[in-house]
């Protein structure tokens, strides 16, 4: 049995993956500890887990778009909460003695002290910005991006000359998405896995009695951190919706659609896996875990990215053939409707989702993740 730490942000488009892999390696008899944010992760991971508490540090930097939003993303969150979390991720290290971490890419601390103290990691990939690195087109970002890991390193007290980028581990990077979509060329220690599925918090208020049996039905979310920015998109998506012959449920506070069609259902949670088999298509923001279920489930997507690597996998999936790629700020209500029923009408989108679902299935998931990380203990 090996001992396995998981470092991971309060942000559930990355601690789900995480969580599903985590479930998996415990399933191989393993035994796992987390270190992050406690209140976060107790209604994910449950009761017989241990967390090594790192406290919560909010990311607010959130209505900037374009290269401000990688850089408020960066300046705003990821560094911070590299210094905040260190001192923390460094106990749980030194009080648990994992034989590998398990990072995620912007948990940029557990990089550090696994380094450290010479021990073996992986890094998630559960986006594709540091994946397929876009910021490579634009290098004065990029550069100052590399600015700021450098500054972390030396000031996490490693030698200079032993740098190595920490969104990057030299023994095993797990991304969350799979060659479909993000293509070849990648180096022998990438695994791209696909989307990592497991269980969810309860969201047992969710009325499901409102939905009908034997209609089209979509669903629209455009995640957590952009409900603020979504203000604007919301009404559009509900003027689209109104005389289609479809029944919708939107993830959104009631307050933000006070008045919703009559064939809209409006919810703060949704069980959105649950959901999944039920759908015939997915409206949302590009953020890869979102497109990567549906596509798993084999549905078709309307994608409007915002910021970050949204806009690399709206433009993936749109060359894939599985969805339509939409412009967040500028698409009027008539292109939402006509985009939607291209991808519900036309069986080509289907049957593109339907080749990247049976792409995911063969590369293995969670599951495939649990193996690797087990592999890389054996070596350690």
């Amino acid at each position: 049995m090996s001992k396995f730490l998981f470092v991971t942000l309060p942000l559930n488009g990355h601690a789900y993956a995480a969580a599903a892999v985590a479930g998996a390696v415990r399933e191989r008899g393993h035994d796992v500890a987390w270190a992050g944010s406690e209140t976060y992760l107790r209604p994910l991971i449950g009761t017989d887990v241990t967390v090594f508490p790192t406290g919560m540090r909010p990311y607010r930097g959130q209505r900037d778009r374009g290269a401000l939003a990688l850089k408020s993303l960066w300046e705003g969150f990821v560094v911070p909460f590299a210094r905040f979390t260190l001192p923390a991720v460094d106990r749980a290290v030194r009080e648990y003695q994992p034989d590998v971490l398990v990072i995620d890419q912007h948990a940029v601390a557990g990089a550090l002290v696994a380094n450290r103290y010479g021990l073996r990691w992986a890094s998630l990939a559960p986006q594709s910005m540091e994946l397929t690195r876009p910021l490579r087109a634009l290098p004065k970002v990029d550069g100052w991006v590399t600015d700021q890991l450098v500054r972390l390193w030396a000031e996490a007290g490693l030698p200079t000359g032993s740098y190595v980028d920490p969104r990057f581990s030299p023994y095993l990077v797990l991304a969350f998405t799979g060659h479909a979509l993000a293509g070849d060329g990648f180096a022998e220690h990438f695994a791209l896995v696909g989307p990592a599925l497991g269980a969810r918090p309860d969201t047992g208020d969710f009325d499901r009695s409102r939905l009908l049996p034997g209609r089209r039905t979509v669903l629209v979310t455009m995640g957590t951190l952009a409900n603020d920015l979504a203000a604007d998109f919301y009404p559009r998506v509900m003027s689209a919706l109104a005389p289609m012959d479809v029944q919708a449920v939107v993830v959104a506070q009631p307050e933000v659609l006070p008045d919703p069609p009559a064939n809209v259902l409006v919810a703060p949670r949704v069980p959105v896996l649950d959901l999944m088999p039920t759908l015939d298509a997915v409206v949302c923001h590009g953020g890869l875990n979102t497109m990567c279920e549906a596509l798993a489930h084999g549905v078709p997507v309307v994608v409007a990215p915002i910021k970050h690597d949204q806009p690399v996998n709206a433009a993936q999936v749109a060359a894939a053939g599985a969805g339509v790629r939409v412009h967040f700020g500028r698409c009027r209500p008539e292109q939402l409707r006509a985009a939607l029923y291209a991808v519900l009408d036309d069986p080509a989108y289907r049957a593109a989702a339907g080749a990247i679902r049976a792409s995911f299935t063969a590369a293995g998931g969670a599951g495939e993740a649990a193996r690797r990380l087990a592999a890389l203990a054996e070596e350690a």
